[in-house]
């Protein structure tokens, strides 16, 4: 009954945010019962390029770490906001949601390329977090009982929280400036006055 229950409550996730987050999971898994290693996961442009190990594109943003705080801290974020979206503003649009992944996961390849990080995933999911608040601003959040604030500095908050684990920074930035760019080119920039969507999910998904 319980295992129906689950198992019910799984298929009731989104298929975007469904596969995503299990991918993640199973990535982690596959790591701690040392199936594979971080080293043929990571994010390293010469073997991308050179060797053609062209995986690396997509499985650096499914790791998040061994299992413990910070593992559990980022499953809990891209889980909840990446289904958030994807049950509000892109409820019935598939096809964009999968487009927003697709053009997210390429800025931040593209700035991978300049700064020394190994591994996106956290990355992506400070700019669903990002895409998200900036679409409901008038949410109230409380953090940990702590804060209260509204939606719009919620990655900001997140930021702060980093810094005080002594975490890099770039990684919340790197989220946040490719947040940002989705959210102006496809929220902002077509409302303005002689403004166009720039953005345009192709025909094929």
């Amino acid at each position: 009954m319980a295992y129906q229950s689950l198992r019910l409550e799984y298929l009731q996730i989104p298929p975007v945010s469904r596969a995503y987050t299990t991918a993640c999971v199973l990535t982690t898994a596959a790591v701690q019962l040392e199936l594979i290693t971080p080293f043929q996961l990571y994010f390293n442009p010469e073997l991308i390029f050179k060797h053609f190990q062209i995986w690396r594109l997509i499985t650096n943003f499914l790791f998040f770490g061994p299992v413990g705080f910070n593992f559990l801290f980022n499953m809990i974020f891209l889980y909840r906001y990446c289904r958030m979206l994807e049950e509000g503003s892109f409820r019935g649009r598939t096809a964009d949601f999968v487009f927003m992944f697709l053009f997210g996961g390429l800025l931040m390849t593209l700035f991978g390329l300049f700064v020394s990080l190994v591994f996106l995933g956290q990355a992506f999911t400070i700019m669903l977090v990002y895409v998200w608040s900036r679409r409901n601003p008038y949410v109230r959040m409380n953090f940990f009982g702590l804060l209260n604030f509204q939606a719009p500095f919620l990655p900001w908050v997140l930021m702060g929280f980093s810094l005080l684990l002594g975490n890099s920074i770039i990684v919340d930035l790197l989220g946040i400036a490719v947040g940002h760019i989705y959210f102006f080119l496809e929220d902002v920039f077509p409302n303005q006055p002689g403004g166009i969507r720039i953005l345009k999910t192709p025909s094929i998904l």
